[in-house]
């Protein structure tokens, strides 16, 4: 089975805007190396960044990864549109956001048959998704992505699993979020 690990960034200057409500934080330099963390952890695998931003892209490119140049206005629009234009290519993408504090292991974790959700830490948000290509799965990323991800894969039918205590369900959206893990 041919897979692919998609990872969309936001412009590191942009990103983790809850993150910024701590002036003490260099945020820029947060989501980078969360990002540059997920991109080595997640080789051997087909690494593609999903993004808008030629900076991005550029830093995607020099730790190893493809680019998906997006337009898209939000996160669920990028994540379809990679997600529909890579149907071709390959059978399975894994879904993975860049700023998860511990991404180990991701690029030689074996997937289970179907989709399947990695939880994060609260059990509302899906912050690793395994997901087939070809469906007409509608991704829904947001306030309780989690609920919303699982009615999509029940709407199509489709078997699914939700795991809930993996490491990667830390990610890092608040400041609290640096230390709680």
């Amino acid at each position: 089975m041919t897979e692919a690990i998609v990872v969309p960034l936001k412009r590191f200057d942009r990103a983790k805007e809850r993150l910024r409500r701590d002036a003490d934080l260099d945020v820029a330099t947060i989501a980078e190396d969360l990002a540059r963390g997920v991109l080595s952890c997640s080789q051997p695998r087909t690494v593609i960044v999903v993004s808008e931003d030629a900076d991005v892209t550029h830093f995607a490119a020099t730790h190893g990864a493809e680019v998906w140049s997006s337009t898209a206005s939000d996160l669920n629009d990028a994540v379809q549109g990679a997600y529909e234009g890579l149907r071709e290519r390959f059978d399975r993408l894994i879904i993975v956001h860049g700023d998860l504090r511990y991404p180990e292991g991701l690029g030689s974790f074996d997937p289970l048959p179907g989709i399947t959700f990695f939880a994060d830490h609260h059990g509302e948000g899906t912050n690793v998704m395994v997901i087939p290509t070809g469906l007409d799965f509608h991704f829904a990323y947001g306030t309780n992505s989690l609920r919303r991800h699982v009615d999509e894969a029940e709407r199509l039918n489709s078997n699914y699993h939700v795991i809930t205590t993996s490491p990667w369900r830390f990610d890092v959206d608040e400041p609290s979020d640096l230390h709680d893990a």
